[in-house]
């Protein structure tokens, strides 16, 4: 509305300036102002200089049907000065019953009112042009109705006016208009001055559209009415109060009045309607309304609305004000706080200070930064100078500059390329692990020798909580670089690497470049975790991006996006970890070295949990080793039935519950025996503020013979001397007291608390996990097999079982939720089966004659594979042949239809979930022989393992019990 009203008042102020000018230099004869109105407009106006309310006569008005005397004015006027705006011989307006028909888009032209119109209808123009020479320059000026089916506006809605001919203009005009003399005519732009009303009789001829009109007169009223002059007042006082609102105002009273003569009623109302910035429809109800008193109710209307906005208009101004001038103000005491300052030398301007900041980072290392960069930060710090610190460009030529300089440019940590110190800080560290230990030696030793250490790809891979991201703590605490670690799991933008352009707002650079700063080195180690997990989004693939990150042979010229400089990532030793190798995109892994971790057997984390895990977790609770014992059998008994996955986190939970539970007992214990004045029964290993209230509590029984012996005040407070006491101050009491805790302590001893595999429950609740061996003995049909996971190892029977017998009934169900390369395995095992079965047993018609159901328990978990093939024909040939097969055996292995054995993955994890089991007898495919030999030996010890290269190997092991070499 406001912004209607702005462009509104523009618009008129230019035509009342346009018309008061082009009035004032061809008025030749002017009478003075005698009406009342004019006398409460002249005060309102507060001008007193009669000659500004002058009147020129152009035309007769519609007023109150008094038109002789304008009419003679005119025409004397224009007898007497050949410089009068129309001819002398131009005929009456009365005479004008047919009139061109001009639209207007945007309001309605009120009487004694200028417009300016363009007219872009060539015809219409000529028209027009023709009608001045014709002596006739009057048209017809008609609002234009809303076109309901068009949201057009503006230049479009008046384009598609122009284009309207005929009876379709016609359609859309309103009916009463004004009748308008054309005072001007320059190119396409069309003067028009409004006189009386009008309305549309009947169409004359189309193009251009004239139509035939009738001179509407206002309807009779009294001028004696109470009612129409309180009215008309209350309008002339709305009308005061929006004339002291601008100046617009009163230009528009000058230049009405000077064309239009005396203010009456109906030219009161008018006026009134005609200065509001009313919307069109509303200014045409006035236009269109002939009763005076409705009119001026109508105009009082849309008077009072303006003078709301006015003063919605004039809070807003005022609250924007306000803000400003605060700004305004805070910023011009700051620049004199600033320039104040520097004149006393007491701070120097932001960016000289910004700069010799800058300067102070790069100059002491300046020779070994890259020349390439050096010239890249002098220009930053050129342009930094030259501009504005209140612009944006400002802002980022700082924050480039900030990242640029805090960068460790050539700036290396001293490796430590000692062998000894570093076996010792992994054995420290972590327990067995001998392959990662070995790869990292070698990587130490070969640094020694050459000088210098070039950086590489480690990719450590194994099931959660095996420790591969503490060993790349430990790795970096051996090599005495600074250690860095980001996990890039799920990561799915590109930027989050490379960094993001400049030009962005809130661009960071990546992970790397994030780095370098923190670590303040040049060659830290920097730990990539969960380097499998990596996502793929809209924002590009992060691990093609990781490809320029870790190839060797790359990121010696690392680009990042933000920096947009090269940078030497070259002596960087990058170590991931991952879950699956499977999952990691093949140009990566083959830029990296993988070393397995397959996980821990339970003497492993016997060691681990008795010289790692319990004493630091004992530590962490405040627990002395003197108060508690944690029996064999009882971690025994804790890894094999609650923590009996590869790695040893969980085991960490477990041992974190059970030492928990012992500090809340020896707690409680201690408050039990502290209402006695017993010290606390944890043997005075409490910790300083324990120790100050048991002094206080001693001092409490004794109170009165401390009192005496002591050489404070005998009636001070002795629980506020027990705090204040300090350690290194000795004194009589401090010595007294000692001995009586020392008394007490010999005297109130606990006793230890003992945990072991018969009161484990009642620390760790009941077992999680049962034996895996679900039969002592396997019945007929039932081979344990060897799978992989990802949390390690784990033991898998397969069953077998008939379900239908009757000639040519031979088929096979599957259940257990396998994958599709297991149920290929089991559609393979029973060709394979049968084939055996034939040779083995010649005529034997049970696969042909027998529908047998697979089954592979734990139906809720989902198993694929490609290494359960010959333990599912074992199971279908024990229950063909109706035998089972030898105890303590387990399998694994995949099957050709041949009978040939495939070499499998996974022989460690695998031989140690048959160790878990108590399995005696493994059978593994002959292609992993060298994978078993390079086992510990602790892993290896009392197993018996087979290695076959053809099914019948199997077949002889599993049924016929033969003892075969190993």
């Amino acid at each position: 509305m406001l912004k209607a009203l702005s462009s509104s008042s523009c618009l008129q102020h230019a035509r009342f300036i346009t018309a008061a000018s082009y009035l004032q230099s061809n008025s030749r004869h002017t009478t003075k102002l005698s009406s009342p109105f004019h006398g409460v407009l002249r005060s309102v106006l507060g001008d007193k200089n009669p000659k500004l309310f002058q009147r020129v006569f152009f035309c007769s008005d519609s007023g109150d049907g008094s038109g002789s005397g304008p009419e003679s004015a005119v025409e004397e006027a224009e007898s007497k000065s050949a410089a009068a705006i129309v001819p002398t011989a131009i005929k009456k307006p009365d005479d004008f019953l047919t009139v061109i028909a001009l639209p207007l888009p945007h309001r309605p032209l009120f009487p004694g009112f200028y417009m300016p119109i363009y007219v872009k209808d060539p015809k219409l123009l000529a028209a027009l042009v023709e009608s001045r020479k014709r002596q006739a320059p009057y048209a017809g000026a008609f609002l234009v109705k809303d076109d309901p089916a068009s949201e057009a506006t503006g230049a479009d809605t008046e384009k598609s006016i122009y284009e309207l001919k005929g009876k379709e203009l016609l359609n859309r005009l309103h009916e009463v208009g004004t009748l308008a003399q054309i005072t001007s005519i320059q190119g396409d732009q069309v003067v028009l001055i409004g006189h009386r009303r009008l309305r549309i009789t009947e169409m004359v001829s189309e193009d251009p559209l004239t139509v035939q009109v009738d001179h509407l007169k206002d309807s009779p009223y009294n001028k004696d009415d109470d009612v129409i002059k309180a009215t008309s007042f209350e309008v002339i006082t709305t009308l005061r109060d929006v004339l002291k609102t601008s100046s617009l105002w009163r230009d528009h009273v000058q230049t009405y009045n000077q064309h239009i003569g005396d203010f009456n009623y109906p030219r009161l109302a008018d006026f009134g309607a005609a200065i509001s910035g009313s919307n069109k429809l509303q200014c045409q109800e006035v236009l269109e309304e002939l009763d005076v008193y409705k009119r001026l109710r109508l105009s009082l209307e849309l008077l009072k609305k303006e003078m709301e906005i006015h003063k919605i208009q004039e809070s807003i101004a005022k609250a924007i004000e306000e803000k400003i001038s605060t700004e305004q103000r805070r910023y011009l005491l700051n620049e004199q706080y600033k320039a104040i300052k520097k004149e006393l030398g007491l701070e120097t301007d932001d960016k000289t200070a910004l700069t010799d900041k800058f300067r102070d980072r790069i100059d002491p290392n300046k020779e070994k930064i890259p020349p390439h960069v050096l010239q890249v930060i002098e220009e930053e710090l050129k342009k930094l100078q030259l501009l504005e610190a209140s612009s944006s460009e400002f802002n980022v030529t700082r924050n480039y500059l900030d990242w640029l300089t805090a960068l460790p440019w050539g700036n290396y940590s001293d490796e430590n390329f000692d062998v000894l110190r570093a076996q010792q800080i992994l054995d420290e560290d972590h327990y067995g692990l001998a392959d990662v230990k070995e790869r990292i030696l070698e990587f130490i030793a070969v640094g020694k020798l050459r000088g210098t250490s070039q950086g590489k790809i480690i990719c450590l891979s194994g099931p959660p909580g095996v420790g591969k991201t503490s060993i790349g703590r430990s790795i970096a605490r051996a090599l005495n670089r600074n250690f860095y670690r980001f996990s890039v799991g799920g990561l799915s933008d590109v930027a989050e690497i490379k960094g993001h352009r400049r030009t962005y707002i809130g661009a960071m650079p990546g992970k790397m470049v994030q780095c370098l700063k923190n670590v303040g080195t040049a060659n830290p180690l920097v730990l990539i975790d969960e380097i499998d997990k990596l996502g793929r989004g809209h924002a590009g693939d992060p691990a093609s991006a990781m490809l320029e990150l870790l190839d060797p042979e790359q990121n010696a010229n690392f680009l990042d996006h933000y920096l947009d400089v090269p940078i030497d990532l070259s002596k960087v030793l990058f170590v991931c970890t991952a879950n699956v190798v499977e999952t990691i995109p093949n140009p990566l892994l083959d830029r990296m070295e993988i070393i397995p971790i397959a996980g821990y057997i339970t003497d492993e984390k016997m060691h681990i949990a008795r010289d790692y895990l319990e004493k630091s977790t004992r530590d962490a609770c405040g627990v002395k080793p003197e108060q508690v014992e944690v029996t064999d059998a009882a971690l025994l008994s804790l890894i094999e039935n609650y923590c009996r996955e590869a790695g040893v986190r969980n085991l960490q939970k477990q041992i974190e519950k059970i030492y928990r539970k012992i500090a809340l007992k020896l707690v409680r214990q201690g408050a039990q025996n502290e209402p006695s004045g017993l010290e606390s029964e944890n043997h005075g290993e409490a910790d300083s503020a324990g120790e100050l209230r048991e002094i206080s509590s001693d001092k409490q029984t004794q109170g009165a013979t401390e009192s005496n012996e002591s050489n404070d005040e005998p009636g001070s407070n002795t629980t506020e001397e027990a705090e204040v006491v300090e350690p290194n101050v000795s004194t009589d009491q401090d010595s007294e007291t000692t001995e009586k805790c020392k008394d007490n302590e010999t005297t109130n001893t606990i006793d230890k608390v003992l945990v072991d595999d018969k009161n484990l429950m009642d620390y760790v609740g009941k077992p999680v996990f049962h034996a895996e061996r679900m039969y002592d003995q396997t019945p007929l049909g039932v081979v344990m097999g060897l799978a992989w996971t990802a949390m390690g190892g784990s033991t898998l029977y397969i069953e077998t079982t008939q379900i239908e017998q009757g000639e040519g009934k031979g088929a096979l169900s599957l259940t257990g939720q396998l994958g599709d390369v297991m149920k290929e395995s089991a559609q393979i095992a029973h060709t394979v089966a049968r084939a055996i079965l034939g040779v083995k047993d010649y005529g034997n018609p049970f696969f042909a004659n027998s529908k047998l159901h697979l089954h592979v328990p734990a139906g809720a978990t989902p198993k694929d594979g490609p290494s359960a093939g010959c333990t599912m024909i074992t199971s279908m040939l024990s229950i063909a042949m109706n035998k089972p097969v030898k105890k303590d055996l387990a399998m694994t292995g995949e099957v050709t239809l041949t009978g040939r054995v495939l070499p499998i993955g996974g022989v460690k994890e695998k031989t140690i979930a048959a160790r878990r089991s108590g399995v005696k007898t493994i059978i593994f495919p002959l292609a992993n022989k060298r994978d078993f030999d390079e086992l510990a030996p602790n892993v290896k010890e009392g197993l018996d393992v087979h290695f076959v290269d053809d099914y019948n190997q199997i077949f002889e092991l599993a049924f016929d019990n033969l003892q075969t070499e190993k």
